[in-house]
């Protein structure tokens, strides 16, 4: 198996039946499609990520995903498991769970809860809010870190931790082997700048697939850690291997001509529905049998699916015809 700083995380969607249960039988059919040997060679997946609505799981069903992931994957490609839980307690349990259900590594989100964490934490100031969390859980599991930083938002680096508080969590944290890019533009520019500058690698883990182009033309897209696996993977792979053949013809003909650019832009045009337009996308091209949400996830709006459906298929993604949603 590949270093595991240096693959393409796909941040899975996690599929409900009608009684509002994880349909376990839909996650494996979805896991057996990213173990599809293009993917699964230069790949991985992250179960219980943001996009999977870990917020909202109860310690058993995130222990239980783990355990189809990992069994499913079967070593053919790592298993990061997503640690959550509203207390730094319950986040060393989450992530014992995950290591005892033998994921490959850790992807850790930050504190949540009050006003404090959510909206009002400057994480250059207040770097330990998380870091201590952080070093709780690696104390106790041992296993690789990527992480999910996301910060009180600021015009220097966008929803992403500060370039210095993220440089003391690497020096802190040597297990942290991926940090994942959901600064703005100039953010993420920056922070290229101090991964690169550690004494240790670091992997750049590009986020949102609309910014892979940019990534791929600064030579920095060490990896990903992203939910458009979900919905552009066979385009994004032409994408990705385009530009590692020096073809940068062939390259942007396939993100402008062949709709991939437009397609990511849509899906991260409204962050408020982020996680729902990957699902929506996912279903609309036979991945999971529903776009179901657990609440208080919001539901899709007619126009969303049908838009969704036009630059699927303007990307040459096949979408597939699903009754019952």
């Amino acid at each position: 198996m590949a270093d595991l700083a240096h693959r393409y995380y796909a941040a899975l969607v996690l599929p409900f039946d009608t009684n509002g249960k994880v349909d376990e039988a839909a996650y494996r059919e979805m896991i057996q499609y990213f173990l599809q040997e293009r993917f699964r060679r230069v790949g991985g997946i992250i179960a219980n990520p943001e996009a999977g609505e870990v917020y909202y799981l109860t310690a058993e069903e995130k222990r239980r995903v783990v355990e189809i992931a990992v069994r499913e994957a079967g070593g053919k490609m790592p298993v990061f498991a997503g640690v959550f839980d509203l207390t730094t307690d319950g986040s060393v349990g989450c992530a014992l769970d995950a290591k005892r259900a033998g994921a490959d590594g850790l992807f850790l989100l930050p504190p949540a809860g009050s006003i404090d964490l959510v909206t009002m934490w400057n994480a250059e100031k207040y770097p330990e809010y998380w870091l201590d969390q952080i070093l709780a859980i690696d104390r106790a599991a041992d296993l690789p870190i990527i992480t999910h930083p996301v910060a009180a938002p600021t015009p220097q680096w966008g929803l992403g931790v500060p370039g210095e508080a993220a440089r003391l969590i690497c020096q802190r944290v040597r297990n942290v082997i991926g940090w994942k890019m959901i600064y703005n533009y100039d953010g993420q520019r920056k922070m290229w700048k101090v991964l690169r500058s550690l004494d240790r690698h670091v992997s750049i883990l590009a986020a949102g697939g609309g910014l892979f182009h940019e990534f791929l033309a600064h030579d920095v897209l060490d990896g990903t850690a992203s939910g458009s696996w979900n919905y552009g993977l066979e385009p994004m792979l032409d994408h990705i291997d385009a530009w590692r053949a020096n073809d940068i013809v062939k390259a942007r003909r396939t993100w402008v001509e062949g709709g991939l650019r437009d397609l990511h832009e849509y899906i991260y045009s409204d962050y408020s529905r982020l996680h729902l337009r990957y699902k929506i996308a996912a279903w609309l091209r036979g991945l999971i049998p529903s776009y179901r949400t657990r609440p208080p996830m919001p539901t899709p709006k007619p126009e969303e699916i049908s838009t969704l459906t036009r630059l699927l298929e303007a990307a040459n993604v096949r979408v597939v015809a699903r009754v019952g949603a």
